[in-house]
């Protein structure tokens, strides 16, 4: 590797403004990444669900209404840290 791949690879990429920033997590982004979480939180719920009851079809319906409720939460909570500066680069 050459000395200037090297420096270029161990550049700092040019600092983003707050306005950039707050504008690089869309909405669209934020609502395929709660789906995704969610699906994965809802086996889980699901499963301890059917394990704590052992009754498949209560997991079920516990499974069922924790999806949407914590789909917007997670939105709701992904949206709000979007607009707080703090600690961001």
């Amino acid at each position: 590797m050459s000395i200037e791949t090297a420096q270029t690879l161990l550049k700092k990429p040019a600092e983003k403004g707050y306005e950039t920033d707050i504008r690089s997590e869309k909405p669209i982004r934020s609502v395929v990444k709660a789906i995704s979480w969610r699906v994965v939180g809802t086996i889980d719920t699901i499963v301890i669900s059917w394990f704590i009851t052992g009754e498949l079809s209560m997991a079920l319906s516990i499974g069922s209404i924790e999806v949407i409720t914590k789909m917007i939460l997670y939105y709701g909570h992904e949206r709000i840290w979007n607009l707080i500066k703090w600690r961001k680069q």
